[in-house]
């Protein structure tokens, strides 16, 4: 069983002029075991370029940091793999993630 996170870390992106945080960026889960944050966009695919850029001014912040974003592609393909229906967001975060969270491996 792969042991994870749900968004515990939210980090800082970007600043006002007074140095006040402007907007943090939690990706959606966190495997310890590989030290790897994944970024899930199965929903709207308007909002995959925001969290693009998002995940890219993560990785310029903080370069030590890694982040895998899994789009509806992946998605949908994992569940064709698994035989699974088509989960609610609910769902995903139950009892399937675990079979998502294997297949990174693989997808990485």
């Amino acid at each position: 069983m792969i042991d994870w996170r749900y968004e515990p870390t939210a980090f800082d992106i970007d600043w006002n002029e007074d140095g006040s945080v402007a907007r943090r960026f939690a990706p959606d889960f966190y495997l310890p075991e590989f030290d790897l944050y994944i970024e899930i966009t199965t929903l709207n695919q308007k909002l995959v370029t925001k969290k693009n850029r998002k995940v890219r001014r993560l990785a310029a912040l903080y370069p030590d940091v890694r982040c895998k974003v899994l789009y509806q592609r992946d998605y949908l393909n994992l569940l064709v793999k698994y035989g699974l229906e088509e989960p609610s967001q609910a769902s995903l975060l139950g009892n399937r993630l675990q079979a998502v969270s294997a297949e990174i491996q693989t997808i990485l």
